[in-house]
């Protein structure tokens, strides 16, 4: 008897462990800032099979938990990241290449929308601290602006220098907040001359982007996201938080008075 009980336990083991080791596909897309959107690799490291996109950046690629993913394309130097459980609950993922981003093997991946898997935390100034899984991928954990302290939590104070800011899965947070935040909000800026903002146009592939992290990190309606811009800037807005340097003072704005914005609707 013990002997079936423990050949019972062996089966039921070893089964719920093929399932959690066995791969299956994801439906994944690259957007870029090019039209050239084929022939870019996507490569399993873990499994060494690799897959390339096709004339519309999609591709289909097996994977499992905690797979390493590598991307690669001519202009833009190699990129990684993990697969997560955001990315096999939904069986699918995004990959965003921006230019200026991507200078320093930055990448933005999304599963569905703003979604992935976070290398490592980073504290930045109070009273904004958000969790950076939901700064970088959109986890909409708004309430949640505490960390829980380990090996991987690093504190950033002014004394940094931009170039040797934390990176979070490949991620430059400052980066993202300069070339698709401060665009979309500098774009409606009235008299941008006399207030000091510089005329800069944004891309419509930017623009997108940046409201998409409006959508997915502050939970403001896809079609209210011109309408909060405006909310932002207008009630003694200070303008000088969409000049470089002040980029977490600015989000620290935009997370207090996205609450103020949904409360009032």
């Amino acid at each position: 008897m013990k002997f079936k009980i423990f050949l019972l336990v062996c089966l039921i083991s070893s089964f719920a462990f093929s399932q959690d080791f066995q791969r299956f596909n994801v439906e994944g897309k690259i957007i870029v800032e090019s039209s050239e959107l084929g022939g870019i690799t996507v490569f399993n490291a873990s499994s060494n099979v690799g897959t390339v996109t096709d004339d519309r950046g999609e591709f289909t690629l097996a994977v499992r938990l905690n797979d390493i993913i590598e991307v690669s394309a001519l202009q833009f130097q190699n990129i990684k990241f993990t697969v997560n459980e955001d990315i096999v609950g939904s069986k699918s993922m995004k990959v965003f290449l921006i230019m200026e981003i991507n200078k320093l093997d930055e990448i933005i991946l999304l599963p569905q929308k703003l979604t992935g898997v976070l290398a490592e935390d980073m504290e930045v100034a109070k009273p904004f601290s958000p969790k950076l899984d939901a700064l970088y991928y959109g986890i909409k954990h708004k309430d949640e602006f505490e960390f829980a302290q380990d090996y991987s939590t690093q504190t950033v104070n002014d004394a940094i220098g931009r170039e040797h800011m934390p990176m979070v899965n490949g991620l430059n947070v400052i980066n993202v907040v300069d070339q698709l935040l401060l665009p979309l909000f500098r774009s409606k800026v009235k008299n941008k001359e006399e207030k000091g903002i510089p005329e800069v146009p944004i891309e419509a592939v930017k623009y997108y982007f940046g409201s998409e992290f409006l959508v997915d990190n502050f939970d403001i309606p896809e079609h209210r996201v011109e309408e909060f811009i405006h909310y932002v800037q207008r009630n003694n807005f200070d303008f000088s938080l969409l000049n470089e340097g002040k980029e977490m003072e600015f989000l620290e704005l935009l997370n207090a008075r996205s609450v103020a914005f949904l409360k009032a609707k």
